[in-house]
């Protein structure tokens, strides 16, 4: 993810604390290579955390993330789908209306 992509805020903070972005980075990418689940899959399960914990932004980044490795529009919405049995209706909702506010 570059820089140009994250929201305003996120770059304000990052730009006044650059150790803390590159430790967030490097556990990020550690996080993700940690095991055998390959990156699509990674952004798929990022799509229902975010979902779930009701993160707007995450939620629509990682919608783009899993769309930009591989995953198709019916694999990010079932992603979305699961967190309704979990985390309630209003919630998964929200999280569809967000993930289509990005991916049309």
């Amino acid at each position: 993810m570059t820089k140009k992509e994250l929201p305003g805020t996120f770059k304000k903070i990052m730009d006044k604390y650059p150790d803390v972005w590159a430790a967030h980075e490097q556990l990020t990418k550690a996080c993700a290579e940690a095991g055998p689940l390959e990156r699509k899959t990674v952004e798929l399960i990022k799509v229902g955390i975010c979902v779930g914990a009701g993160l707007e932004t995450a939620t629509q980044r990682h919608a783009i993330m899993a769309k930009e490795y591989g995953a198709t529009k019916d694999e990010i919405y079932q992603a979305v789908l699961m967190a309704m049995t979990t985390v309630g209706h209003p919630r998964a909702v929200a999280g569809w209306k967000l993930v289509n506010s990005v991916l049309g």
